[in-house]
């Protein structure tokens, strides 16, 4: 038997497991939580934060938003197959008993797609997961819930086994013309996720649909602005950057789908959100985080644009004459993200971010947000719109980005989660 049919023949099994369970009628409730415990929603994806914070967990040309949206979908499908509100993602079940136990599904379901995708931190996974069944009474509801969770996880690794993003491509070699993306000092490193935009989206339908239009051409007004903008603020020498900007770019430093998640964490955490709705917003979240990476890579290496902290140095060959070069220029965070500049990813995947919170749970929050970038330094906010700003606009304080970048960024994290919000996991209306 070949490997690729493993995944259907194991759900297959649990499906006849759970065809022959008793069936129980009446109203599902988040059944016997332990009081001490964490939702398993926000526990689980804590847990996938400390494998990808641990050096050389995550696989260098795989993007994190795809292991953030595989683990939420099987949550989500999980505890939805047991509480039936919402249409379900990947795992379609003719019947799973209603008095099956969500935390159960939902503990076992993030396991075994973290096993999947980390099996070096299957000791430390597997302990966790006795550990949290532990606290459960043992029983069927029980047994009941974690063959769901294994159904759940086994349906969304088959659906994302060849989805492309394992698919290899050619290194991407710079062209010498004006404005084209080169390598970046001081490290030079390869251009990343050059295969991305070949990624098979999570809910919208294509990498392309929401490509926004070409960057401002090099001689334009609004091009000029923006690279003096950044030449000014963005420089690691500058001096009219402020001390709150300084701060401002440092603090954002690091994978932005980090931020975002521990964000929801908060804001799940002080709504009080039971298991299905969290497990509904995590999973609608990291579907508009992991599209959008797919989105943006696509847009980065269709336009091909330099970053920064090139174009001040090459500023001489723009044929502009509002433009001056600086061969010694080097941005704030030193080192720059090895992709092309358009349009920026931490705007795009913060406006996406701040969209799908915002949707769920309005506008108002108060928000501590920490940074391992600095740490000790936590920001504080009022609104998911003020973070989603400030982490954009940081890219220019870290001469990462140009304003047009931030901009369009923002306009495509948009566009995405608003038709990832509307695509899937909607409720059902024949809800009983």
């Amino acid at each position: 038997m070949s490997r690729r049919n493993l995944p259907f023949v194991f759900l297959c099994f649990v499906l006849v497991q759970l065809a022959i369970l008793p069936r129980a009628f009446g109203q599902v409730t988040d059944d016997a939580q332990p009081n001490v415990r964490v939702n398993p929603v926000i526990e689980w994806n804590r847990e996938l934060l400390v494998i990808l914070r641990t050096p050389g967990a995550q696989p260098a040309t795989i993007h994190s938003t795809r292991s953030f949206a595989m683990l939420h979908a099987a949550i989500f499908d999980a505890v939805n197959a047991i509480d039936r509100s919402y249409h379900p993602y990947a795992l379609h079940l003719s019947y799973v008993p209603r008095r099956a136990s969500t935390w159960a599904a939902a503990d076992q379901a993030a396991h075994d797609v973290l096993v999947a995708l980390y099996p070096a931190f299957s000791p430390s996974l597997d302990l966790e997961l006795q550990q949290d069944l532990d606290q459960l009474p043992n029983g069927k509801r029980k047994t009941e819930g974690v063959a769901v969770g294994e159904a759940a996880a086994a349906a969304i690794i088959a659906l994302r086994e060849d989805d492309g993003s394992s698919a290899t491509f050619p290194p991407f070699v710079p062209t010498s013309q004006p404005g084209s993306y080169q390598l970046t000092p001081p490290n030079f490193a390869p251009a990343d996720f050059v295969q991305w935009a070949s990624v098979r989206p999570f809910a919208i339908d294509s990498a392309s649909e929401f490509r926004p239009a070409a960057p401002p051409d090099l001689t334009s007004d609004r091009y000029t602005q923006s690279f003096n903008e950044v030449k000014d603020f963005g420089s690691a020498a500058s001096t009219l950057r402020s001390t709150d900007q300084t701060q401002i770019g440092k603090f954002w430093n690091g994978n932005i789908q980090d931020f975002w998640n521990e964000i929801a964490q908060t804001a799940a955490t002080q709504h009080e959100l039971g298991i299905l709705r969290s497990a509904h917003l995590f999973a609608v979240l990291n579907f508009a985080l992991a599209d959008t990476a797919i989105a943006f890579f696509d847009a980065k290496y269709t336009y091909d644009l330099w970053r920064p902290v090139t174009a001040v140095q090459m500023a001489d060959t723009d044929n502009n004459p509002g433009t001056e070069a600086d061969s010694t220029w080097q941005p704030l965070s030193v080192k720059t993200a090895p992709d092309p500049s358009y349009p920026g990813a931490h705007s795009a995947v913060s406006a996406a971010g701040g969209w799908v919170l915002r949707e769920f749970l309005g506008n108002a929050i108060r928000l501590d947000v920490t940074s391992e970038s600095l740490p000790g330094v936590t920001r504080h906010f009022s609104s998911f719109s003020d973070a989603v700003a400030e982490a954009g606009v940081s890219r220019i304080y870290a001469g990462q980005h140009f304003r047009f970048d931030h901009e369009e960024g923002l306009h495509l994290g948009d566009r995405v989660a608003h038709a990832v919000t509307l695509s899937v996991l909607q409720p059902r209306r024949d809800w009983r």
